[in-house]
Parts: C-alpha cells; sequence; structure tokens
C-alpha cells in the first residue's frame, strides 16, 4: 500500500515530494479523473428520467471542484449565503441550487428569497418564519424520518437525539401554517446522516419520506437526503457502497410511488462525501520523529487545523509514505502520528504500522477530499493550505493560494 497512489499516478506530471515543494506543506491535491468517475456513478445509478443528484457543497465548496462537477450535470444544495454565493461563482443558476437551512435568521432567509433558490426549512418556527418573510410563495420543508444514520453521534442528523428537521406527527401544524401565509409547498426532504455503506436504513427512511409525501398532492420534489458512504478503510478492502444494487431498489420505489401519486415527479438525493472524498489525498511533511515512554510518535506540519475529521469525529484516515528512506529502508513500526498544534488531540493516526519514517520525509493522508479543506482554521495562527488539482492531462494547476501572512491579520483592527 505504500506508494499505491503515486504508482496509480494520481499526482499527474508530478511527485509528492516535488507538490509541497512548490505549493508549500502541508498541501491539498485533488485528482480531477477520479472525481468525475465519481459523478458519473452517481448519474448513472437510476433509470428513472427524473431523478436529480445535488452534490452537498459542505463537503468541498472549492469552486473550481464545483465547476467540474457543474459540467458532470449535478445541482447542489448548499447551506448558507456563504455557499449560496460560491455555487454562482462556479456558473450555477438559482434553478440549480437548493438551500437547506437549519436555525438561520431573517437576514440569511431573505439573501437566499432574493436570490431566487429554492429553500427548505427544518422546524414551524422556520416555517413562519419564511411565510413572514415571503407570504405567497413557495416553499419546502425538512422532515426528521425519526431514525439516522452515521460513523459517528456529531455525523447523525435524523431520529430522537438530533436538532435537524420536523418531526413527521406534525405535519397537521404544517398546513395550518402553509395556509396561513399563503405559501405552496413544493417540496419535503430529509437526510438521515453521514457515511452508510449498507442500504437498509436509508430504504428506510425513503419509505418514510413517501408515506408523508402522499398528505401533499401539489408537490414538484422529494429529496431523498444522502449521506452515502465510502469505505476509508482500504486495508481492509471492505466493499464500496453498491449504488448499483441500491439504484435498482429506487427505481422500482420511484416508479411505483409515481404511478400511486398519479404522476412523475422529481426525485432527488444528496451523496456530499462520495463525490469528493476520495478525490483528493493531504500532502505533509514529517518534522519530527521521538520516542516518549513507550510510543513512538511521528510529528508533522499536519495539525488539526488543516484536517479536523479526526479529533471531531475519531475518524480513520489511510496514510502513505513517500521518501528514499522509506523506499531504502522497507521497514514498518507501530507509530502515532502528530500534528503541529498546542493541543493533546490533535493526534492524525493512533498506533499504525507505517514504514519507518525520518524527518523531511512527505506523508500522504487519503481520502480528503470531504470535509477537510472547509473544515480549516487559522488556529495556532497557522496558515490554511493550498488546494492544487492535477487535471485530466496529468498537469498540475492551482485552485487556492495558501494563505498568506497578510491574509491571517487581514481583518483585524489595531486599538489607536
Amino acid at each position: 500500500m505504500e506508494h499505491n497512489l503515486r504508482e496509480a499516478g494520481f499526482f499527474g506530471t508530478m511527485e509528492p515530494e516535488q507538490m509541497t515543494a512548490k505549493y508549500g506543506s502541508p498541501v491539498y491535491v485533488y485528482n480531477e479523473g477520479i472525481l468525475r468517475s465519481r459523478c458519473r456513478e452517481l448519474k448513472q445509478m437510476v433509470t428513472y428520467p427524473h431523478f436529480v443528484i445535488d452534490y452537498s457543497i459542505k463537503a468541498n465548496f472549492n469552486p473550481a471542484l464545483l465547476q467540474i462537477v457543474k459540467e458532470e450535470g449535478l445541482e447542489v444544495d448548499v447551506m448558507s449565503p456563504g455557499e449560496i454565493y460560491l455555487a454562482k461563482m462556479a456558473g450555477y443558476e438559482p434553478n440549480q441550487i437548493f438551500y437547506i437551512c437549519n436555525n438561520v435568521s431573517e437576514e440569511e432567509m431573505c439573501y437566499a428569497i432574493e436570490a431566487g433558490v429554492t429553500t427548505s426549512v427544518d422546524s414551524l418556527s422556520q416555517l413562519e418564519q419564511y411565510g413572514r418573510l415571503n407570504p405567497g410563495g413557495k416553499v419546502a420543508i425538512r422532515l426528521n424520518p425519526g431514525h439516522g444514520a452515521g460513523h459517528h453521534q456529531k455525523v447523525v442528523t435524523a431520529g430522537k437525539e438530533t436538532k435537524f428537521g420536523i418531526d413527521a406527527e406534525m405535519l397537521h401544524e404544517v398546513k395550518e401554517i402553509l395556509a396561513r401565509h399563503n405559501l405552496a409547498l413544493i417540496g419535503l426532504n430529509q437526510h438521515i446522516g453521514s457515511l452508510f455503506l449498507d442500504k437498509e436504513q436509508y430504504l428506510k427512511s425513503v419509505d418514510s419520506i413517501l408515506n408523508c409525501a402522499k398528505e401533499f398532492p401539489d408537490l414538484e420534489f422529494v429529496d431523498f437526503g444522502g449521506g452515502f458512504g465510502i469505505s476509508y478503510h482500504k486495508e481492509d478492502k471492505k466493499k464500496r457502497l453498491d449504488l448499483k444494487d441500491l439504484g435498482k431498489e429506487l427505481d422500482e420505489i420511484m416508479y411505483r410511488f409515481a404511478e400511486e401519486y398519479g404522476r412523475e415527479i422529481i426525485f432527488r438525493a444528496e451523496p456530499g462525501r462520495y463525490v469528493t472524498a476520495e478525490s483528493s489525498v493531504l500532502l505533509g511533511t514529517v518534522t519530527a520523529v521521538k520516542n516518549n515512554h513507550e510510543n513512538k510518535y511521528i510529528g508533522t506540519d499536519i495539525g488539526f487545523n488543516v484536517l479536523m475529521r479526526p479529533v471531531l469525529y475519531d475518524s480513520y484516515h489511510e496514510i502513505e509514505v513517500y521518501g528514499k528512506s522509506v523506499e531504502m529502508s522497507g521497514k514498518k513500526e507501530r507509530v502515532t502520528v502528530v500534528g503541529n498544534i498546542c493541543e493533546s488531540g490533535d493526534i492524525l493516526a493512533k498506533d499504525r504500522m507505517l514504514p519507518s519514517m525520518r524527518e523531511k520525509d512527505v506523508i500522504g493522508v487519503l481520502d480528503a477530499g470531504a470535509y477537510g479543506h472547509v473544515m480549516s482554521s487559522n488556529y495556532n495562527g497557522r496558515l490554511r493550505p493550498a488546494e492544487v488539482l492535477v487535471k485530466e492531462d496529468r498537469e498540475v494547476c492551482l485552485i487556492r493560494k495558501r494563505d498568506t501572512f497578510e491574509d491571517l491579520a487581514g481583518n483585524y483592527v489595531l486599538l489607536p
């Protein structure tokens, strides 16, 4: 596994060491071919003619990547005015943007209304707010199907222990608010959680939302949500999410519902992570090697300000090691890989069997394309890394500059 991605041509015309030298370390590297491949897999998963894939750009909203996703025919769902702005920057039209808001201010909701994007609200009070701001308008609601899924409690977004969605038992109250503000309910959506590899929970939630859809005869669409998972444990050879199998079952469900409903409405899905996760490797540099009591630590410049998932979700990412010392030794040892942030939780990988490393070796953190750079910060006064794209012709181009100290200080105002 040590040099699998390099040998597979992931890095195009450059070596990992050349990339960190040119663009700084750490650096996020994306592969255009893999990104396009994931988009096409999703577009081809069903035969139902009115099925829309909405890429949830909270996973990664780099506008250059959004341009590629748009070229592949995916629409987007967004969570904020900032994401609406970035989607438009990438060329998306308002009718291709679905705004799914959560506990937002009047100002933010007005931004979406004025932008002309379809809005979904996820509480009765937010539905009231929307009605006050846009009486007679069109709106969607987010339902909580009562059960969720995910690899960590913090990514489960449905069920009895989450802040998201309107309880399906409150549909009568929804109807009262709609009538009071003369609102037209055009869509229902849901999201049970992130990173499912087993289709059963997802299909169960699909049945739940379609039962609710029967209560509203004039819907334009039903959004099944997403959370399509990838296997972060490559060495375990876990099976990928079987899109063909899932698509076959969704086809049967959608055609049957359309027949019962009396017309073919639009169905949507939100596979955010699946689109971008595997398209990126985060490169960093070994800066220290030391033994503390019984543990051997590999210090790197990849702190949790660069990749937050491990400290936030106890997430697992495989690590590859690049460097002449690795190629020469061929040895492996049990180590804990850590970052450069002044926090004891700044651990990238704990108790891993990895090739023996030395200072200045380059490491690659796999599957970093979702919830990676978008969650990065300037904590400890550190600079957010650059992002580069390996294009289909194998050439490498910069798609986000590395922060500078001027960027770090730019919005502060000193006292006179």
